[in-house]
């Protein structure tokens, strides 16, 4: 079965496709800004300015912006080298075992290591590790990747790395990993039947993890998800204030500035919480404009990926937009109670560092990926492999039946 069937080639422009995915970008991260000076003036304003936190937020775009235009420039191939990409899933396994260790633990995960009074999150590095690192794997690796058992060897760094997650009990960030590589893999045209059992692996492990005592703050959260009433005061209050934000809103909301909710009562209102601060002070409107700039984010990086003529590249685009597809459905999804609180933050609209620099570098490759017209030959999983260890006894060879000489047809006259 070839690559992305499942994403049929269509001829557009390139340069359209890049300038509106530039636009959208500039109005989410303009719209987290402001967002993020208001919802954080509270907590800002204990540290004496009330545009500190909004500061700092300005200073990783600047730096995310570097990112942006150093993967929008570099040629692709030096991003794939083998070397490098195997030299970056080192570093990035290396620093999440290190999180475990020696990370600091805030809301009950380890997520960060603290370095020159920054806060680095080396599970967003890993993000990105995994989308270029995936698709190099699956190019190099096409002929036997087809197996099951190679299929896990070949999986082997990206389910290292997501046990290195869930051990700091980040199960959003590993959630977001997993989605990745799958959705990569089902493009890449590897059968469904695989695919439902590597879920179905994850979904137990998930589960066994969540009755351990060490994930006890985990399971109190997806209890307080399912039943947000039965602990107001404790696992649950964070829900049900976002919800008051929400409803506080109306369709217009209080006005910008004016949130009750960043004073105290909603915790973190300036990162994960940030749609429920948007929300109460820019109203219904004002939250449906947000989704709608995501679901226009969706469409433009579609596009591109039916536009690219390289098989390896598109399957980089497919993992990029996966991954903020995802995390800004999981952000959505957790504020108005559809799904349980896993510290996602908002791609581009949450406050964030190491989040935001890398959200804008893979978008920057995604422009990137847009650019490129020289085709390339279609990349082919192969359909049928031999195990490993095969124990079915070969046939014995039997020799063919002797042919029956046949006699020469007379002439006729």
């Amino acid at each position: 079965m070839s690559l992305f069937d499942r994403f049929p080639r269509v001829h557009t422009t390139g340069d359209k496709l890049i300038n509106a995915m530039l636009i959208n970008i500039v109005l989410l991260v303009t719209c987290g800004t402001l967002a993020v000076a208001s919802a954080s003036e509270g907590q800002a304003a204990v540290s004496g300015s009330a545009f500190s936190i909004m500061e700092m937020q300005v200073l990783w775009i600047g730096v995310g912006a570097i990112g942006f235009w150093f993967m929008m420039t570099v040629p692709l191939k030096a991003i794939m080298r083998p070397s490098l990409v195997y030299v970056a899933l080192t570093c990035a396994l290396v620093l999440l075992a290190y999180v475990d260790v020696r990370g600091t633990k805030v809301d009950g995960a380890r997520r960060w290591i603290r370095m020159a009074g920054l806060d680095l999150q080396p599970s967003e590095l890993f993000k990105i590790a995994t989308v270029v690192g995936l698709a190099v794997l699956i190019s190099h690796f096409s002929t036997v990747i087809g197996n099951g058992q190679r299929l896990i060897a070949v999986l082997l760094p990206i389910g290292f790395g997501v046990l290195l997650i869930v051990g700091g009990k980040d199960f959003g960030t590993a959630s977001i990993v997993v989605a990745i590589a799958l959705m990569m893999l089902y493009t890449a045209g590897v059968s469904s039947r695989k695919l439902v059992l590597t879920m179905a692996a994850g979904v137990t492990f998930f589960v066994l993890a969540l009755m351990t005592h060490p994930f006890q703050y985990v399971r109190a959260r997806f209890t307080a998800f399912l039943h947000p009433a039965q602990d107001t005061a404790g696992a649950g209050w964070q829900l049900l204030q976002s919800k008051i934000g929400l409803g506080a809103g109306g369709l217009f909301g209080l006005g910008y500035g004016h949130s009750r909710e960043k004073w105290g009562l909603l915790p973190n209102p300036h990162t994960d919480f940030i749609l429920a601060i948007i929300g109460e002070e820019m109203g219904l409107i004002g939250t449906l404009v947000v989704v709608g700039l995501f679901v226009w984010f969706l469409i433009t990086a579609t596009k591109m990926i039916q536009r690219c003529p390289n098989d390896v590249y598109r399957l980089m685009a497919v993992g990029i937009t996966t991954w903020i597809t995802v995390e800004a459905i999981i952000n959505i999804a957790s504020i108005v109670g559809f799904w349980a609180i896993t510290g996602v933050p908002l791609p581009f609209v949450s406050y964030g560092g190491t989040s935001l620099v890398m959200e804008l570098s893979a978008v920057g490759l995604l422009c990137n990926i847009a650019k490129q017209r020289e085709a390339a030959p279609p990349l082919v999983l192969s359909a049928t492999l031999p195990p490993f260890f095969s124990f079915t006894p070969r046939a014995p060879h039997r020799a063919a039946p002797p042919r029956t000489p046949q006699r020469p047809s007379r002439p006729r006259y």
